[in-house]
């Protein structure tokens, strides 16, 4: 996110919920830390909001008014292979992949963009209410889930994006607001908590965070002038790894999240 002040809008008319028994488990979370498999290079002038893979090309949403952008990268040379700027008064934020379609969400704005995963150019788009955050595609459940900074995650139909219901998080049997990037891999939830170094593992048929992954220490300190906080997390195909990156990172990271 752009601001520290996170304002709670109302919830959409889904039915909320706390999990199967409508109550959150107060069992502590599993401790996570990250290793470290190989280093690529990121584009540093990319504010990243969305951050997903398909093969070898990497999906990426980049926000700020005026700059935010949707792009396909080569996600192990960094190269920006294709990219379709936001109107102006955009501000870009999560992305998914459906199909061939891309979803992609703003966040004041209240809008999402349908995409061809192709050509990246907008084939429709969608009014929502609230902030949009991150955003990512259960193919399994058939569902999109999406977070908008508070703590409830929304699950909504993956093609005509309505809300379907929502659950709310929790770690330790307390609410966990801040959800930002998301990605959706192995039945799990992985979420970046904004402005921590945390990247937490949601079960999403209960909102309880199973898994706290400790990502501090990621970005070499030689590289911190200029970069902006954690953001972005894709599931390598075919492995049990993941790339991350954040905020006008100059490098994404393909690790392992293995116990402290």
């Amino acid at each position: 996110m752009a601001a520290v002040v996170v304002v709670v809008l109302p919830a959409t008319s889904a039915p909320r919920e706390t999990g199967p028994a409508g109550a959150a488990s107060a069992e502590s979370a599993e401790r996570l830390r990250v290793d470290i498999v190989e280093s690529y290079p990121h584009d540093p002038g990319a504010f990243t909001q969305g951050f997903e893979l398909r093969g070898d090309s990497l999906y990426e949403s980049t926000g700020r008014y005026e700059e935010s952008d949707v792009r396909v990268v080569d996600w192990e040379s960094g190269a920006v292979e294709h990219r379709v700027e936001l109107p102006d008064t955009a501000f870009g934020e999560g992305l998914t992949l459906v199909d061939d379609t891309v979803w992609q969400l703003t966040w004041h704005e209240g809008t999402a963009f349908r995409r061809d995963a192709e050509t990246l150019e907008e084939t429709g788009r969608v009014s929502y209410d609230g902030e949009g955050w991150g955003l990512c595609y259960d193919d399994a459940a058939g569902h999109l889930v999406m977070s908008d900074g508070t703590d409830e995650l929304t699950f909504r139909d993956p093609r005509t994006f309505e809300p379907l219901s929502t659950t709310v998080v929790t770690l330790d049997g307390e609410p966990l607001d801040m959800l930002n990037e998301l990605e959706c891999a192995g039945g799990a939830v992985w979420a970046n908590v904004w402005q921590t170094d945390d990247i937490v593992r949601i079960d999403p048929a209960s909102g309880i965070v199973e898994a706290v992954a400790d990502a501090s220490g990621l970005l070499p300190e030689s590289d911190r002038s200029g970069a902006d906080v954690l953001n972005g997390i894709a599931a390598v195909p075919d492995s049990d790894t993941f790339l991350l990156t954040g905020k006008l990172w100059p490098h994404a990271f393909q690790v392992e999240f293995v116990p402290r």
